[in-house]
């Protein structure tokens, strides 16, 4: 899918979203996109615990719950940063967590994250792409899901108000 018609579904997409008001329904909606947008395996959306200093999934495919320091791996680094981070490959990045795959079973070929700003322009979460499915991550793909996380982040906002 080129950026245009990622771009042109994101809006379509946004119908789906905007009936939607319960926190889980709206994080798998969200993922699901996602997924479908930029071509890869899984994904995972992380919430912001400012209280507890942690980053969690209520989303994460193919995990129960993921609950990780809010300084931790690529997600942790795409909070403190406030930027998106690629990264091809993972296991060569120092902020990679591997007891993860460990745990799950899964092997992480490639990271896409960027992060997602509510209405102060602080960041309430992050979404993680894994595993592209042909190749690796490209500026396509983080300009893709950039959009999309600023697309999605009023509902996200008005959800986690609930």
């Amino acid at each position: 899918m080129t950026g245009k018609e990622a771009f042109l579904q994101v809006a379509e997409f946004g119908k789906k979203l905007s009936v939607e008001h319960e926190i889980d329904g709206a994080l798998e909606l969200i993922a699901d996109e996602a997924k479908r947008l930029v071509g890869v395996e899984r994904c995972s959306i992380f919430i912001v615990d400012r209280e507890a200093m942690m980053l969690w999934t209520k989303h994460s495919d193919g995990l129960g719950r993921i609950a990780i320091g809010i300084d931790s791996g690529i997600a942790g680094d795409t909070y403190k940063k406030q930027l998106p981070q690629l990264v091809n490959d993972p296991y060569a990045d120092a902020r990679f967590m591997p007891k993860i795959d460990e745990k799950s079973g899964y092997t992480t070929r490639n990271i896409l994250a960027v992060p997602i700003f509510d209405s102060r322009r602080e960041v309430i979460g992050v979404i993680q792409l894994l595993n592209k499915s042909a190749g690796n991550f490209t500026q396509e793909d983080l300009d893709i899901l950039t959009f999309l996380a600023n697309y999605v982040s009023g509902t996200i906002e008005l959800v986690l108000m609930v």
